[in-house]
């Protein structure tokens, strides 16, 4: 089974330009080539057929860096090509921007040319090694890695391993998962995990800091020291939610065999703008993705509630149909049949527990 393991790197002048150099010669390169496509589609309406290795006697500067990365740059072309003809609504490949501050690339490991050995890491073109924050130590064969920049100037490399990982131990538990804005999830064993609204409690500071951002002159160093801030608060924010989800994530999967979890539709969800903000900021659709790769890996199941299915809607004990929940302000539901009162969020939890069931 693949296992990502992400590093902090602290590279030396020589490789930050190295990278710097390989960043942009990946972006220069799936550019160049969309372009071609595009192009050539216009005279003869056929999709061109071609590769990196076309574009290195024009330009003898792509030969200073990894194939491997054009080569997958290549690939992601080609990917984002065949997505778009499977279904029109992906959209049509992008141009790749230089101002985009998040800069990756991809290589792969061919003969040991990527290896790992204390807290340094050998990578493809560079003649000395990296020196890494290796918190996690792995057993298994490296496959490839990305080595990634982020706004606030930080270099991190994810290591792709063929690994094996152990199975959790069967339960007999099963849970079903209502989540929401107000309390981020209702389980159907009565717990509430609180929404920790990580950007609204640092709303202020971030408006504060764009707000001298805007104020400082284009080009200037003040400016990017101002930029490198916000960055910062950013990256905060980000890293607070992503450990948020994976503990939780983790104690559902550890603690129970079947997770039952609805199907948002979170892109039309956030075409309500009034709760855009919110809903972006809980990350319902990232929480989703940590539960389907965890339970694959564990040996968890985990059941997705069909799209039609009214959980909020269905009364937990009888089974009526109620449409009083549609107004989000209704947070008790009452059943005309059988007279449950109960709140809504848990009954809508024990809903989705009969799937599992």
């Amino acid at each position: 089974m693949m296992k990502a393991f992400k590093y902090r790197m602290y590279p030396n002048q020589e490789q930050r330009e190295y990278f710097t150099k390989t960043f942009g010669s990946t972006r220069f390169i799936y550019n160049r080539m969309l372009h071609d496509k595009i192009e050539h589609y216009k005279l003869t309406e056929q999709t061109l057929k071609n590769t990196p290795a076309q574009y290195k006697t024009e330009f003898p500067w792509l030969k200073e860096v990894d194939s491997l990365a054009l080569a997958n740059a290549q690939m992601n072309l080609e990917k984002a090509y065949k997505n778009f003809f499977r279904d029109k609504s992906v959209g049509f490949p992008k141009f790749k921007s230089k101002k985009n501050n998040h800069r990756s690339y991809t290589t792969n490991n061919q003969k040991g040319t990527i290896s790992i050995e204390n807290n340094y890491i050998k990578l493809p073109k560079l003649k000395s090694a990296i020196k890494i924050k290796q918190h996690r130590l792995f057993d298994g064969l490296i496959k490839s890695c990305t080595i990634s920049q982020t706004p606030s100037g930080k270099y991190f490399v994810s290591v792709l391993v063929e690994c094996e990982i152990e199975k959790m131990p069967q339960l007999e538990t099963k849970i079903g998962v209502d989540v929401g804005l107000k309390t981020f999830a209702v389980l159907s064993n009565r717990t509430e995990i609180e929404n920790p609204k990580y950007l609204r409690k640092s709303e202020k500071r971030l408006t504060k800091l764009q707000k001298d951002l805007s104020r400082k002159t284009k080009g200037s160093n003040n400016r990017a020291k101002a930029r490198l801030k916000v960055a910062q608060l950013h990256e905060k924010i980000t890293n607070q939610r992503m450990n948020f989800l994976h503990k939780k994530s983790f104690r559902m999967i550890r603690d129970n065999q079947v997770i039952v979890l609805e199907d948002l539709k979170v892109k039309n969800m956030v075409k309500n703008h009034k709760l855009a903000k919110a809903i972006s900021e809980v990350s319902w659709g990232m929480f989703r993705q940590l539960i389907e790769y965890k339970t694959e890996w564990y040996g968890r199941q985990v059941i997705i509630a069909p799209s039609n299915y009214a959980s909020s809607q269905l009364c937990s004990d009888c089974g009526n149909k109620s449409s009083q929940t549609k107004d989000l302000s209704c947070r008790t539901y009452i059943c005309k049949e059988c007279g449950l009162e109960i709140d809504r969020d848990y009954n809508a939890s024990l809903n989705l527990l009969k799937l599992a069931i």
